[in-house]
């Protein structure tokens, strides 16, 4: 085998390789999107929608006590609930926020505050106030239907990131492919043709 002979083996050999290790980094990026989105989905979605169905039960059960005018309840159990809310409250800090998620969220957090305030007095004034507890129940709600909102929709962009990094997956798939094709015919070509010698 002659010196030329033996560039043009390894230039070919070494067009193939920096091909592979070109499009295996790009799959690598896109899979590390897809894996990013999916966890996020999960963690930052999934599990936030489950915490605010967890919120609404406890946002309910106080909407029924008010509505039942049941005192028992917020002598007792209020506690309890309160409690639990604020756990659930400190899991969702926990969370990737959006800006208006975050916003959104403490207005929840403020409102929360306001109800456990006006809880105490109302049972005091034997429910006397009892339109103001129903008016923050009424906000909490309604921050409760808006988070739920956000996780469905940032669900869906997550979803869609994770399509395009597949697409995109695919796509260098294909080419890398056809440029093996290409790549391997040209390397037979090298190797096989052989200059006329004058």
């Amino acid at each position: 085998m002659t010196f030329f002979n033996k560039v043009k083996w390894v230039l070919g050999i070494l067009m193939i390789f920096l091909l592979v290790i070109a499009t295996n980094l790009i799959d690598r990026n896109n899979f590390l999107r897809v894996k990013d989105s999916v966890v996020t989905i999960y963690e930052d979605r999934l599990v936030v929608n489950d915490i605010i169905f967890e919120l609404s039960r406890h946002i309910q059960e106080k909407e029924i006590a008010v509505i039942t005018s049941d005192s028992t309840y917020f002598n007792d159990r209020s506690v309890q609930a309160n409690t639990e809310i604020q756990g659930l409250i400190a899991k969702f800090e926990q969370t990737k926020l959006t800006t208006e998620e975050a916003q959104l969220f403490q207005s929840f957090k403020d409102n929360m505050e306001s109800l456990i305030g006006l809880e105490s007095y109302v049972v005091l004034t034997q429910f006397a106030q009892r339109q103001a507890l129903n008016n923050k129940i009424a906000d909490l709600k309604e921050n409760l239907y808006r988070l739920t909102k956000i996780q469905l929709n940032e669900g869906g962009r997550q979803t869609d990131i994770s399509k395009k990094a597949i697409n995109t997956v695919e796509l260098f798939t294909q080419l890398e492919i056809y440029i093996l094709i290409i790549l391997a015919i040209l390397v037979q070509i090298i190797i096989i043709y052989k200059p006329k010698q004058d």
